[in-house]
Order: structure tokens, then sequence, then C-alpha cells
């Protein structure tokens, strides 16, 4: 396994972390998966055993019952691993049972530790963006848990370029805690998170934990051009996350992993992961399994080595259409592009 610096900070984490809003299986997250406390640890033990050394888990996978799992869970002493969680979606039905508030904030934080077992969070995250609490309300409430000792980093999930930009530069004015790094959606299925998401982490030094790697198992392999996907599959029912805009691109996409999967004897499923471990500016994807065969397949992308050709391969039928100012920057200024922006439009300078 190989450990990553998460961004600018001094910590080391994991090509490969573990996901549990598999675990619990309570409301909403039952379309996901409803590993229980014997089910979840058997993975943490195979996390563990591959050299995962980052859990990822939110207040709001199972109503904070992934969380109570994680902590019941864990087959080791709590200072061997790093837990990561986070705060903001609705825990309730009050008014101030949501959001980024100092109030909501300092409250979730409370809970989660004592569902978690621990006195410390590794890596506290903003699970989404807030819109009508002021950003220095909420970094504040961060900073003041890093000063108690009860967060150690934190983290944002799901923010835009400009709303990330907005956020360093007032802890910077501040002089508050910085966010260390950014969990996003980004795989073969949708690259948007390249237009703006990786070059700020390139060039603000913040790590990328990816979400949903597989896109909900549609790289998985399973879901193929005109033939029907397993039973029990998670698109078949009500679960639209992450929504597919071109059914056709996928479905090239997953002919290529198919075949590349084929020539390595692996699973298309590793062949995703494998690709997205090697992607600029990424740091650690993030795993979650139904059951431990699931798992256990996840877990070897990390050995998993493909040839500049396949990924050339993948890049190509996977690409997206520069969007403006992007092919205008390609065309007119490319001359005089930083390593920020050449994430995204290398390909597209001549020569390069």
């Amino acid at each position: 396994m190989e450990y990553r610096q998460l961004g600018s900070s001094g910590l080391r984490v994991s090509a490969i972390t573990l996901g549990t809003m598999t675990f619990g299986g309570k409301g909403w997250a039952a379309a996901v998966g409803a590993v229980d406390v014997d089910g979840a640890r058997r993975q943490i033990t195979m996390a563990l055993d591959a050299g995962v050394n980052l859990i990822d888990t939110a207040d709001v996978y199972s109503d904070g019952l992934s969380e109570e799992i994680v902590a019941k869970a864990l087959p080791v002493a709590r200072d061997e691993v790093l837990i990561a969680t986070k705060v903001r979606m609705s825990m309730g039905d009050g008014p101030n049972d949501a959001g980024l508030s100092r109030h909501h904030i300092v409250r979730g934080c409370e809970a989660s530790l004592r569902r978690l077992g621990t006195d410390y969070i590794d890596l506290y995250q903003v699970h989404e963006w807030d819109g009508q609490t002021p950003l220095d309300e909420t970094l504040q409430a961060l900073d003041d848990l890093v000063s108690a000792g009860k967060v150690r980093y934190i983290g944002a999930s799901n923010y835009a370029g400009w709303q990330l930009m907005k956020a360093l530069g007032i802890a910077e004015r501040r002089h508050l805690t910085r966010f260390v790094s950014q969990q996003i959606y980004y795989s073969l299925q949708a690259r948007d998170a390249e237009y703006e998401l990786v070059p700020v982490a390139i060039d603000q030094g913040l790590g990328i934990l990816v979400w949903s790697p597989l896109a909900g198992g549609l790289l998985s392999g399973k879901y193929r051009r005109g033939v029907e996907a397993p039973a029990g599959s998670r698109h078949l029912g009500d679960w639209d996350e992450p929504p597919v805009h071109d059914q056709d691109k996928l479905y090239d996409t997953v002919d290529v992993l198919v075949e590349i999967a084929g020539a390595h004897g692996v699973s298309a499923a590793q062949v995703s992961l494998a690709w997205l471990i090697g992607r600029v500016g990424v740091t650690s994807v993030i795993v979650g399994a139904r059951n431990d065969e699931q798992l256990a397949d996840n877990l070897k992308a990390a050995d998993l080595v493909l040839s500049a050709d396949e990924r050339k391969r993948l890049d190509d039928v996977s690409a997206m259409p520069l969007l403006y100012p992007h092919w205008h920057q390609a065309k007119t200024s490319n001359d005089r592009l930083g390593a920020a922006e050449l994430t995204l439009l290398g390909p597209h300078v001549p020569g390069r």
C-alpha cells in the first residue's frame, strides 16, 4: 500500500480509504448496504491487513449508526487508525439540526465523538456547502474544535471551486485552521472535478479524497450495453447518484475497462480504481462494499499497474469537452500555463 501526504499537511494516508456508508443499512442508506457489526469487523480487518490506515464515515450515514458500528467493530486500538467523519446534513427535525452554524457543528462534533467512542477526530469534514451560514462562523467553530483537541485536521466536501477558495481565503486572512483536503466525486464516469476542483487542489496544496470512485457500481463491469444488470443492483431502484447524462459514453468506457481488465485477469472495478489512484492530485480513493468479496477485490487495485497506453485509452474514451474559459485558455495562453491548469489543459496543448 502506498501512503501519501494529505495535501500540505504532515499526515500520511493510504491510497485506499475504507468507506462505511454501507455500515448499518438504516433509512436511505439501506439502498447502499446493510453491513452489521460482525461484517464491519471483518471488513475493517481486511482493510487494515491490506495497509489501509483511514476509515471514512459521517454522522448522517444510517442516522449515526455507521459511526457506532465503526466504534464497536474496530479491531485495533483507536490510535492505530485514522478516522474521518462529517457534519452538515440534517440529523433531526429541528430548525438547527442541519447546516454549518457554530451550534450545529459543535453539537454534531460532540455527538460524533460519543458515537465513535473517542475523544478526537482525525479529519473532520464539512459534508456540503451551506449558503446561509457565514463562512467566518463555520471556520471559527472548526478552528475552536481544533484548538480544543477534539479535531486534528479539517476538510471540505462537495464544494464548488469558488466556495473552496473563499473558505481558504477567509482562513488565511483570519489566521484560522485551513482545510487540508476536499472529498469529491470523481471517476471515469464523470470527470467534472477536473475543470476546477483538481486544479485548485494542486494550486492550494489540498489532498483529494474521492467518494464513489466506481460511480455507484456503474464502473464495476456489471452494467453493459444490451446486458441486463444483476438483480439487486443499486441503479435498478430509486438510487440516482451519480446521475448519468450520457449513457452511450458510459457503455463505451465500460467496454474499454472490461477489455483492459481481461488482459490483466482482474475485474473492471480494479482497473477503474487503479486509473483513479494514478490521477494527478488524487490522494486516496474511498471504497465501500456490501460484502467481503467486493472489498477484497477493490483492495487489490492498490497493486494494479496500468500501462501508459492503457491509461491513454481510458483517458480518451472518458474525455470531457473543454468548457469556457478553458478552451480559450488552451488556445490563446498555452505558452504560460502553470501546473494547476495543466492538469486539465495539458492534453489539449500541442507538443505536450
